[in-house]
């Protein structure tokens, strides 16, 4: 290589720490490099699933690993020693030096990789090529039917070993490793980019599809119309058909196959060194770079001929001049048809170009578009994903929020001491009390309750129950010393002045007594003769007409009666006014009970005046039930009944406390 070769740079679009050996074998064959990483590689957002995988390996009867990422990245999560019986499948010998660098190498591990050919071909390290080494290690792939298989890789990537895996009815589980994603390079790299594509010779080594992908889109985000269009036309180095493909629909038109292995890029980048000192003219080509297509084809150079014996020039006769005149014209129409090709050529040429141009602009901007379109159904799903995730956590937010609510509902119930429910209990029993008191005036009732809330907290030495006690004895005070009516001894004697109701005469069935007519035996007038000395015919005769005239007085009573209705009242309507007043009675019974004063005495009067009325006056009976009547009327309802708010404040104080 001539001495200027420094000047030619090798763009490694490695991810960031994986050139290292790559570049220091670049620096010795005389290039610069520069690092400018096109994808990162970093850690998931959510491990759980590889560590789910990881913990069931001995259910799998193979573990593939897509790449030295992935073996680096779910090895280090691992951080166990690897089953000795289970076989790890890898795509090329970079996999295998990460496996070897993790303690996994043969023979004390299975490993399923591609090999090199031994005729000295050019090796293919891909998922094809694994997979037809998983049939040859298994005996066929219909082996692993009904069988578990584990891929381990990044976040997406090719289907299609699964897919075959999946044909020969293997179970294939993918797990993700690692995310890769597209980084932001430093200033000073672009600024070196931007240098490059002005004019110094350089060349790019892209070793994925996704890196050649990321190229593009920022290129189209931090380069001029211009830069896009010399990176289009820059050499690009690439390992693998598949990524010369993906690079050709993105645009790009010079690129070099070299196959796997550094030494391959390496031997590479050299020869485009060496060119870059000797620039060729001829219109670059793809070139497919092998183990046999090391040496250049070196083009002959053809010898001089040997000149050819001279002749006596022939001199022709002079043409007439109007002859002359005809071949100047048809060689003026012989140059104008020349040149009218040659121009329809380059035209046609440059059409074709712009076709070709057109087309594969076209067939970037349909991929950038069903990439865009695929990204946005998969933002769409996402996003419906998530809302339907925020829509089930917010209902889980409001129960989790109600059953918090009834949790501390229950604390603050639990949480009530024994004294709590004692003076829960002490209220309820006072307020029934009170409302007793108020209603019937009923003091012995509210007073057995104030002792019994009294001996209720006896049982306690707080000294809130102390306080309560003192307010209770006050009201107790108050309710020994308030007056009372004897409400059950006025109503007894209103129910004895009912029972005889019944039997009470009325005025015009009072009978009058008599002394019935006696006749004097012969003794009897024998003895009146000798104490009077009168004769014994004329005492006779005079006891004889005494009771004629007794007997005659009886047919006829004279009584004064100053109500005449008395008279006038038959046996019928005597039972009704009986019931009259005994109604009259049994609604003052009824007053007296309600402590309804005024009502009591209105109804004792009605039944005194019916009494007068229409009753006897002179019977015994009629006489005992108006004493009786007398008694009521003359006992007061009309008595202070005392409360008990002392005792229901102390107790409300407290519980207001609490």
């Amino acid at each position: 290589m001539a001495g200027g070769a420094r000047t030619f740079t090798a763009v490694l679009t490695r991810p960031d720490g994986q050139s290292a050996g790559l570049a220091a074998q670049l620096a010795d064959a005389g290039c610069d490099v520069l690092d400018f990483p096109l994808i990162d590689i970093a850690p998931l957002d959510d491990p759980a699933p590889l560590a789910a995988a990881f913990a069931a390996l001995a259910d799998y009867a193979l573990v593939i690993f897509v790449s030295p990422n992935a073996i680096d990245r779910a090895l280090a999560q691992y951080g166990a020693i690897w089953p000795n019986a289970l076989p790890v499948g890898v795509v090329g010998p970079g996999s295998v030096a990460a496996l070897e660098r993790h303690g996994i190498a043969a023979p004390a591990h299975r490993v399923i990789a591609p090999q090199a050919p031994a005729d000295g071909g050019a090796p293919h390290y891909d998922s094809e090529s694994l997979f037809a080494c998983i049939e040859a290690a298994f005996g066929g792939a219909a082996a692993l039917a009904g069988r578990r298989v584990l891929i381990v890789r990044g976040d997406g990537g090719r289907e299609w070993l699964a897919d075959r895996l999946r044909d020969a009815g293997a179970d294939v589980h993918l797990v993700a490793a690692y995310r890769r994603v597209v980084p932001e390079p430093r200033i000073g790299a672009w600024e070196r980019v931007h240098a490059l594509l002005g004019g110094e010779p350089h060349a790019w080594l892209v070793t994925s599809s996704e890196g050649v992908r990321n190229l593009h889109e920022l290129a189209q985000a931090h380069l001029t119309e211009a830069e896009i269009d010399a990176l289009k036309h820059a050499p690009l180095v690439t390992p693998h058909p598949r990524i010369e493909q993906t690079a050709r629909a993105l645009g790009f038109d010079r690129i070099t196959l070299t196959g796997a292995g550094d030494e391959r890029i390496v031997r590479a980048f050299r020869s485009m060194a060496d060119e870059a000192v000797q620039p060729a003219t001829a219109a670059p080509v793809t070139k497919r770079m092998t183990d046999t297509n090391d040496s250049k084809s070196v083009a002959s150079q053809p010898g001089a001929a040997s000149a050819a014996p001279s002749s006596p020039p022939y001199v022709s006769p002079e043409p007439p001049a109007r002859r002359g005149g005809s071949a100047f014209l048809w060689l003026v129409v012989v140059v104008l048809g020349c040149a009218a090709g040659v121009g329809g050529y380059a035209l046609n040429r440059k059409v074709d170009r712009l076709d070709t141009t057109l087309a594969a602009r076209q067939k970037t901007l349909d991929a950038q578009a069903a990439e865009t379109r695929t990204k946005t159904e998969q933002a769409l799903a996402s996003a419906h994903q998530v809302d339907t995730q925020l829509a089930q956590l917010d209902g889980k937010l409001a129960d989790a929020q109600n059953a918090q609510q009834a949790l501390q509902q229950q604390y603050q119930d639990l949480a009530r001491n024994r004294d709590a429910w004692m003076f829960e209990e002490v209220d309820q029993m006072l307020s029934s009390a009170s409302q007793q008191l108020q209603l019937t005036g009923n003091t012995q009732l509210a007073l057995i309750a104030l002792q019994n809330a009294d001996a209720r907290l006896a049982s306690s030495q707080s000294a809130q129950a102390v306080t309560v006690r003192k307010a209770l004895a006050q009201d107790i005070e108050k309710l020994k010393a308030a007056p009372s009516a004897d409400l059950t001894g006025l109503a007894i004697k209103l129910d004895d002045a009912i029972a005889k109701i019944d039997a009470l005469p009325l005025a015009g069935e009072a009978i009058v007594p008599h002394a019935a007519p006696k006749a004097n035996t012969a003794a009897d007038v024998a003895k009146t003769a000798a104490a009077t000395g009168e004769p014994r015919w004329k005492v006779w005769w005079h006891g004889f007409s005494a009771g004629i005239g007794e007997q005659l007085k009886g047919l006829v009573q004279v009584r004064r009666i100053d109500n005449a209705d008395a008279m006038l009242a038959s046996p019928d309507q005597g039972y009704f006014v009986r019931e009259n007043v005994k109604l009259r009675l049994l609604t003052a019974r009824l007053s007296l009970l309600a402590r309804n004063d005024a009502a009591m005495k209105a109804d004792l009067h009605a039944a005194q005046a019916s009494l007068a009325k229409y009753f006897d006056q002179a019977a015994k009976d009629t006489q005992s039930v108006e004493d009786l009547l007398k008694q009521v009327d003359g006992a007061s309802l009309a008595v202070a009944v005392p409360n008990l708010n002392t005792s229901l404040n102390a107790v409300q104080q407290f519980k207001s406390r609490g």
